[in-house]
Formats: C-alpha cells, sequence, structure tokens
C-alpha cells in the first residue's frame, strides 16, 4: 500500500505554453502559507524559452565554478604547500555540503516558490564565492570552509531548475530542452578549466580563477529575477492547472524507494558521478606529470604552472559533452518508439563503453601523450551520452509533485557516494603509494596513475545499474502518467475534502 497524495483537480482542458490560462508566478503573501500558492500569469512561448535560456546560463556558470579549483590545482597546491589528499578536500567539502543541503532544497523546492529559494541560494553562492579568493596562504582552512558555503546556492539550484524546466516542457519537446540545459555540464566544467588557467595565466595570480564566475553570476541571478518563472508543478502534464501535493517528506520517500527503475538509475548516477568528479579533478594533474615523468616538461617549482593540460583537457570536455549529449538524445528519440526502455539501456553503453577507453588512458599516459588524448576523448563522448538521459528518465518515472525530492535525494545519494569521496580516494592512494619514495617526479606520476585504476572499474559497476533500471522503467513510467493523466480529472460527486485523493496504491 503507497501513500496517498492531495492533489487539485484541474479541469480537462488542453494546455499549451500561450494558453489563456497559462502558468502560473508564486508571490509571496503575508503567511508563509501562501507561499505554496500561485497567481495565474500568462506565459508565452517565447517567455518558456527565454526562462530555460536563462537557467541554462546559469547551470553553465554553476558548473564553470566548480571546475575552476581543478584548472589551478598545480598554482594551488604550491601556494599553499598542501599534498595530493589535503588539496583534494577542497573538493569533498564543497560536495558535501552540496548533497547534505540538497534533500532540504527538495523539499522546500515541492511546496515552496522555487524561483525564490534559487535566488537566495544563488546569492549565498556568489558572495562566498568571491570571497574565497581572498584567502591568503595561511588560512586554507577558511578556503574549505567558503568552498563549503559555496554548495548551498548549488544544492538549491541542481535540485529546483530541472523540475521547472519539467514543468514547461512534455514528451519529445522536454527531452530536447534537458538534452541543452545538462549539455551544459560539459560545457561549464570545460569552461571551467579554461577560463581558471586563463584567469591566471593573464593575472599571474590564481585568485582571479575564483572570482571570474561570481561576476558572470550576478548577470544570471539579475536574469533570473525578472525573466524566470515558478510554472504549476505537473502543468505540462495536467492542461497547464498543475498538481498541489499534501504527502509528508516521508511519504515522499516511501514513494520513491518503492520505484525500481528510480533506486536502480540513482545508483547508475552515482557511479557516473563518482567517476567524472575524480577524473574531471586530477586529469590535467595527471596529465602534466605524465609529461614530467617523460621529460617533455620540467617540474613546476613556483607558481603560475605550466596550465597547456588544463586547456586542452577543458576543450575536450566542452566538445565531447556537446556531442555526446546530442547523440545520446538523438539516440533516445530515435529508438523510444521502437525500445521503451532505450534510455536506461543508452547510459549502460556509455558507461561500459568508457570504461577499456578509460584503462588506456591510465596506462599509455606513460608513453604516448597524444594517443592519452584521443581515448580521453572517446572515454568523455561515451560518458556524455548520459548527462541528459539521466535527467529525463527522472522527470518521466516520478509524479510532478515529487520531482524536486527525487532531484535533490539523487543528488544527495549521487554525491555521497561518488565524487564527494572519489577525488579525495584517489588522492589519499596516491599519498599512500608515493611515501615510498616521495621525492620522486616519476614515482609521484605512477602513485596518481594507479589510484586513477578504480575510477573505470566504478565506470562497470554503474553499467550494471543502468542495465537494472531498464528492466523496470517502463512500468514505471506508465505507472506515473497514469497517476498524473487519470486522477487530475474533475471528481465527481461530493466529498469532504476541497481536493482530490490522488491513491499511489499498486492495482
Amino acid at each position: 500500500m503507497e501513500p496517498e497524495v492531495s492533489v487539485s483537480t484541474p479541469p480537462d482542458r488542453g494546455w499549451t505554453p500561450d494558453s489563456n490560462e497559462g502558468l502560473h508566478y508564486g508571490s509571496f503573501a503575508n503567511s508563509l502559507a501562501s507561499l505554496t500558492h500561485q497567481a495565474p500569469e500568462r506565459i508565452t512561448p517565447r517567455q518558456a524559452k527565454i526562462a530555460v535560456a536563462v537557467l541554462c546560463y546559469i547551470n553553465l556558470i554553476n558548473y564553470m565554478e566548480r571546475y575552476t579549483i581543478a584548472g589551478v590545482l598545480l598554482n594551488l597546491q604550491k601556494f599553499f604547500d598542501i599534498s595530493d589528499s589535503t588539496a583534494a578536500l577542497l573538493q569533498t567539502v564543497f560536495i558535501c555540503s552540496f548533497l547534505l543541503l540538497a534533500p532540504l532544497f527538495g523539499y522546500l523546492g515541492d511546496r515552496y516558490n522555487r524561483k525564490y529559494l534559487m535566488i537566495g541560494g544563488l546569492s549565498v553562492w556568489l558572495i562566498m564565492g568571491a570571497a574565497s579568493s581572498l584567502v591568503t596562504e595561511s588560512l586554507f582552512w577558511l578556503l574549505m570552509l567558503l568552498r563549503a558555503m559555496v554548495g548551498i546556492g548549488e544544492a538549491s539550484y541542481s535540485s529546483i531548475a530541472p523540475t521547472i524546466i519539467g514543468d514547461l516542457f512534455t514528451g519529445a519537446q522536454r527531452s530536447v530542452v534537458i538534452c541543452i540545459f545538462y549539455i551544459f555540464i560539459p560545457i561549464g566544467s570545460g569552461l571551467g578549466y579554461i577560463t581558471g588557467a586563463g584567469m591566471a595565466a593573464l593575472t599571474e595570480d590564481w585568485r582571479w580563477a575564483l572570482r571570474i564566475t561570481p561576476i558572470m553570476g550576478v548577470v544570471g541571478l539579475v536574469l533570473l529575477v525578472f525573466l524566470c518563472p515558478n510554472p504549476p508543478r505537473g502543468a505540462a502534464e495536467t492542461n497547464g492547472e498543475g498538481v498541489e501535493g499534501q504527502s509528508s517528506y516521508r511519504e515522499d520517500v516511501k514513494y520513491l524507494l518503492r520505484n525500481k527503475s528510480y533506486v536502480w538509475s540513482t545508483l547508475g548516477v552515482t557511479a557516473t558521478t563518482f567517476l567524472t568528479g575524480a577524473m574531471a579533478f586530477w586529469m590535467p594533474t595527471f596529465l602534466s606529470r605524465a609529461q614530467i615523468a617523460q621529460n617533455l616538461r620540467p617540474p613546476c617549482v613556483k607558481e603560475p604552472c605550466n596550465a597547456t593540460d588544463s586547456y586542452i583537457f577543458g576543450a575536450v570536455t566542452v566538445v565531447t559533452g556537446i556531442m555526446g549529449g546530442c547523440l545520446g538524445t538523438g539516440l533516445s528519440r530515435w529508438f523510444r518508439d521502437k525500445v521503451p526502455n532505450v534510455d536506461p539501456r543508452i547510459c549502460a553503453a556509455g558507461l561500459l563503453g568508457s570504461a577499456p577507453c578509460l584503462f588506456v588512458v591510465i596506462f599509455v599516459a606513460s608513453v604516448n601523450i597524444p594517443t592519452t588524448y584521443v581515448f580521453i576523448f572517446l572515454g568523455e563522448l561515451l560518458i556524455s551520452l548520459n548527462w541528459a538521459v539521466m535527467a529525463d528518465i527522472l522527470l518521466y518515472v516520478v509524479v510532478p509533485t515529487r520531482r524536486a525530492t527525487a532531484e535533490a535525494l539523487q543528488i544527495s545519494v549521487g554525491h555521497l557516494l561518488g565524487d564527494a569521496g572519489s577525488p579525495y580516494l584517489v588522492g589519499v592512494i596516491s599519498d599512500a603509494v608515493s611515501r615510498s619514495d616521495p621525492t620522486s617526479h616519476i614515482w609521484s606520476f605512477q602513485s596518481l596513475k594507479y589510484s586513477l585504476l578504480v575510477c573505470p572499474l566504478v565506470g562497470v559497476l554503474g553499467g550494471v545499474f543502468f542495465s537494472m533500471a531498464a528492466l523496470y522503467i517502463t512500468e514505471d513510467k506508465k505507472a506515473a502518467l497514469r497517476l498524473v493523466e487519470e486522477d487530475s480529472r474533475p471528481h465527481q460527486g461530493p466529498s469532504p475534502e476541497p481536493a482530490l485523493e490522488l491513491s499511489t496504491q499498486k492495482k
């Protein structure tokens, strides 16, 4: 027996983005409860597209900010005189803050005005990000604290933004828009390396790498305030009226745990974030050490260090992100009618295919850098097949009133067991191996090489998780559609309550 959710009963009318009913903007009133109510506001197709453009821009700077640290990691290690494991803590504390706060924003995002939540979180993110560039060399602990605070803003945005897109579009159109939105993850990540290293080289000060995204973020905040709506939850599936969930957080979690495709795909997302988190953080440093070990480049003894690998790896990440995201969505749309469970199959194929490429990267780097970059390109291309497809899976297997909670829990689990620990784990293994010869540049490279072997192994495990999700996804998608379509019809007969009770009991 699954929990019951009370939903409003909208009239059974067709809906388009420019319908007379339109979507609804949330507004503050005299009480906290008023945050859950929305006044009607017309949204045209043009306004919906502008809103998506704003959300994509913020997603871009979101991931730029996340990887600027990796782009200047060599400089940062020299400046603070820290080991691999200590440097990796910067990413770990950020991700831990991010994942711990995501469930809170997921809970609030399913109940209160999502636009205001994103504005508040983004404001904190910009202030803390700018402040982190002012830290002196004796206050590394303060840099860690500020990086943790940046996670507040990213938790609010990453948990809520996809659900707004899910309420503006549906079907094939939603898949395309979600693809565009998630393509900005690898684009932003790649630009993070490039802009971070570029600003550090241009100014001869790595701190400027941490200032560029807050400056860009102010523009995003202004655009968010004036151009982004807060549509009713489920508007795209319910003729524009939306549904109003009244379930408890405990009931929401129980519902999600019973959703097998959601659980297995979340484990697949976790493996993906573990793999990409470790590779993204360490790969420029790994490539630099490989060239030092081959005597192609002198060791860096004082900042600024050579940033060539950050530029190249960033460019590869951007290109493969665009190509992989478009290819993954294209395959999904092409085969969806013929193969109902094609989405998790695409994700499984992407991870399983990337594993041998990453093995080649790890072992060929010591002898041939150009070949290494070829296999980095292939591995990242295969992983990038997943970004948009993973997000689309969540949106169509979870009912609208629980999507923010679902996004938040997936973020929390994915990052807790994924990239919150993977960069640090790689750093710890590297430090442990390098202790046998801590002064050798060759052994410094070898220690990082052996520690990165954990990544392709986790990639294979992720492929297995997505394969399991493929067994259940067709029925779970039908169940979610049935709950929205059947129970959003006008209630017939008297009812003691003003809203229809939406039963999620399995039939």
